[in-house]
């Protein structure tokens, strides 16, 4: 097994053009190409997890943060990144990094998060934005079915909770061939028209290469006309957050105490308790403070997230119940996501999660 083989296995479940503008996920340290002898999992990078990594004898750590954020201008130890950089490289292991892209997809640390809180109707609390395109393309009419298949099965077609989604307008084509085309129907210097479908679906950008590569490969002509058009549609499968509803209501108090329990937290802090009772929960891993006003847009009881400052917990205004549980341990049980990718297609294959607690916050 080589390193990219389960980068690849993350990235399908989580692709990198998902992470946000800020971010740095991806493989950080090593060669792609590198054998693997074990896995290592772990929300962050330290001097610590390197040195279990060593004894556990894995040559890949996979961590939810990113090791390096900014760019190193050298590497002489002056800091734990430089030094987690150094020891990596000199122990031939191979660092990656999967962060914003997790918590953007559907089924990532916040829906874990949701299915730890049984959590039913979610939907994504800011969807992303200007992630949509649309193809459209021209086939024979013979042809058509055959190539919409395979655009389907690419992954084009997907809207909601809806797939092989397509429009399909039937009309006449025509072309002509020169003395070097080779055309699949008609002759050479000789104008055709030939009936053809119009075909049009939209999907996510980061499937562009295999959508197109896959309209190459199945469609008949020598030339095959498509556009790829940019669309401006909210794309409801992938964003900030997430939005839910508990199946039955729960009391202020006895909510803040089960997701207290839940999350392990040794303290919650929390808003003016409004005397309500909460059905409608939102909720972001890590810092999601500027979720709040859509979380208050949706009409969500309570905002649960991590990292708010005190000025913003005034922002509640009484119309919503902010619990701030920490940023590890909103992020916790990112370990599990990872841990479960790569067991699931190599159940066999050494994966181990670090039983290094990284979280840099203690509590007295």
């Amino acid at each position: 097994m080589i390193v990219k083989t389960l980068i690849n296995l993350i990235e399908n479940f989580a692709p990198l053009s998902l992470q946000e503008s800020y971010d740095n996920s991806g493989l950080l340290v090593g060669d792609p190409d590198m054998e693997v002898a074990g896995v290592l999992i772990t929300i962050d990078i330290t001097e610590a997890v390197i040195e279990e990594a060593i004894i556990k004898k894995c040559n890949l750590i996979i961590s939810h943060h990113p090791l390096i954020f900014n760019g190193l201008k050298r590497l002489v130890g002056q800091n734990e990144v430089q030094r987690c950089v150094k020891m990596a490289v000199k122990n031939d292991i191979a660092i990656y990094a999967a962060h914003t892209n997790v918590d953007n997809v559907l089924h990532g640390v916040n829906g874990r998060i949701a299915d730890k809180m049984g959590l039913k109707n979610r939907k994504v609390l800011q969807p992303k934005q200007n992630t949509l395109l649309k193809l459209i393309t021209f086939v024979p009419k013979i042809h058509a079915f055959g190539v919409r298949e395979a655009l389907f099965e690419a992954g084009a077609g997907h809207i909601g909770n809806y797939d092989s989604c397509s429009f399909n307008v039937e009309g006449t084509g025509t072309f002509r061939g020169n003395d070097h085309s080779k055309p699949f129907v008609g002759e050479l210097n000789q104008f055709h028209s030939e009936p053809e479908i119009r075909i049009e679906m939209i999907f996510p950008d980061y499937l562009k290469t295999q959508v197109i590569n896959t309209l190459l490969k199945k469609h008949p002509y020598e030339e095959p006309a498509f556009d790829i058009i940019p669309l401006q549609n909210e794309w409801s499968k992938a964003g900030a957050g997430l939005i839910g509803e508990l199946s039955d209501e729960e009391e202020e108090l006895t909510f803040l105490h089960r997701i207290k329990s839940l999350f392990g937290c040794s303290v919650i802090r929390h808003s003016n308790l409004l005397g309500e009772k909460i059905k409608t929960v939102a909720l972001c891993g890590g810092s999601g403070s500027g979720l709040l006003n859509d979380a208050i847009r949706l009409n969500a009881d309570i905002f649960i997230s991590a990292d708010f400052k005190y000025h913003e917990f005034f922002d509640a205004g009484n119309r919503i119940l902010i619990a701030d549980v920490g940023h590890y341990e909103s992020e916790q049980f990112t370990k599990d996501i990872f841990y479960e990718i790569i067991t699931k297609k190599m159940p066999t294959f050494a994966v181990q999660i670090s039983e290094i607690k990284t979280n840099p916050i203690n509590y007295l």
